[in-house]
């Protein structure tokens, strides 16, 4: 008996993204919370969608299909995932503290794309950062630069 609860256990806590998925598990972590980020308050804007495009283009050197790729395959993963630690748990894992400050401030991005901040998108950057061991004083610091660059544009 308790080897069976085990292996459900073990079963669980070691669930793979489906394979169907041609992008690397980073990268589709990543897009998966910038496309978490902007549906939380269950509208997604033109803005938000071009602005999620641009910096996963940007951060993986993706050409428009690929990029078009990975923005369809997070918004399955979102849509399939349960919580946001099958994302984040990847990420924690295979990056430095530089690299996971890097998508906290790519997950502001998402939140000040369509000038509106949603308290719900407040809050899932938050929970992000402290599933990445991002500290709350960087991760304030980010939204005040981010939100100083979506001002000055």
């Amino acid at each position: 008996m308790f080897d069976v609860i085990t292996k459900f256990v073990s079963d669980l806590t070691n669930a793979e993204e489906p394979q169907e998925f041609t992008h690397s598990r980073k990268q589709l972590a990543e897009a998966a919370l910038m496309f978490h980020v902007i549906a939380v308050d269950g509208v997604v804007s033109d803005d938000e969608k071009q602005r999620m495009t641009m910096l996963l283009s940007k951060q993986f050197g993706l050409d428009e299909a690929e990029t078009e790729k990975l923005v369809l395959e997070a918004e399955e993963a979102d849509g399939d995932a349960i919580d946001l630690y099958s994302f984040t748990s990847v990420l924690k894992r295979t990056l430095n503290e530089n690299e996971r400050i890097t998508i906290i401030e790519n997950l502001w991005e998402m939140v000040f794309a369509d000038g509106v901040v949603h308290e719900l998108e407040d809050n899932v950057v938050w929970r992000v950062a402290e599933l990445l061991a991002v500290s709350s004083q960087d991760r304030m610091k980010l939204k005040q630069r981010v939100r100083d660059r979506s001002q000055a544009s």
